[in-house]
């Protein structure tokens, strides 16, 4: 049943995963977000998206955590908080939205990511908040986990940019945050599955290399793009294509 319902080439998730790593490379957030966009756009059942979406970031967030560890970029002590409500936030997501309807979750999802390139557009309008204690970094973990699992992302809009905004040194709160997303990743897609079956494909493999291909660029793009712009182009983006989700679900 599951093979026939992702019919679009290879080649779409190559782009796909491609454009998604330059967003997150250049914004150090928003690869779920984005693919699962798409994903839904070009017709990707939610559950199949936000699967395939995590079963290609358990490779990456793999290969960025290890670099982050070897870089002593990593609050270990935050870290030990972080990962494990993560994991159950992304067990609970994933769980919930793999016996989800799949016409039925299709706008549920879709208001969701709109709402969430809603949040960043915000941050890319705001200014830099004033550093605050970090409190309820556990609760943090479990509601990023969870609607990210639900979501297909949103994992580094909801943690990384609120621990930043708690006061979190910025350069070891992305390395902390990336490090614990490999658990909470690799937990989902375990539970996607466990409930769904090996449904993880030529899309997963598409948004994988995709992403490969686009690192050494997204490296540039970090360093030389207009962040706060960006944000605002890309958030932009995310609420067209949500809406148009939304309104082709009820069309």
């Amino acid at each position: 049943m599951f093979e026939t319902i992702i019919a679009e080439p290879i080649a779409t998730f190559l782009l796909i995963g491609f454009v998604a790593q330059l967003i997150d490379g250049a914004l150090g957030m928003a690869y779920g977000v984005a693919s699962t966009t798409a994903l839904i756009a070009v017709g990707v059942p939610p559950a199949l998206a936000s699967a395939n979406v995590h079963a290609a970031e358990t490779a990456t967030t793999a290969v960025s955590g290890l670099s982050h560890g070897l870089a002593r970029n990593v609050d270990w002590k935050i870290l030990r908080r972080l990962a494990p409500a993560g994991v159950i936030g992304g067990i609970l997501g994933a769980a919930i939205l793999a016996q989800y309807p799949m016409e039925a979750a299709r706008p549920v999802v879709a208001a969701y990511l709109l709402a969430m390139g809603l949040i960043v557009i915000r941050k890319g309008l705001q200014p830099p908040a004033p550093p605050r204690v970090i409190r309820h970094v556990a609760s943090l973990g479990l509601v990023g986990g969870f609607c990210d699992a639900v979501g297909g992302g949103g994992w580094g809009p909801v943690v990384t940019s609120n621990l930043i905004a708690r006061g979190g040194d910025a350069g070891r709160m992305i390395g902390t945050v990336n490090c614990a997303e490999f658990f909470m990743t690799a937990a989902a897609t375990a539970t996607f599955w466990a409930t769904m079956g090996p449904v993880f494909g030529e899309a997963a493999v598409g948004l994988l290399l995709g992403g490969v291909a686009a690192a050494p660029i997204a490296a540039v793009a970090a360093k030389r793009a207009p962040r706060r712009a960006l944000m605002v182009l890309v958030g932009s983006l995310i609420v067209a294509l949500s809406g148009f989700n939304i309104y082709r679900s009820f069309s």
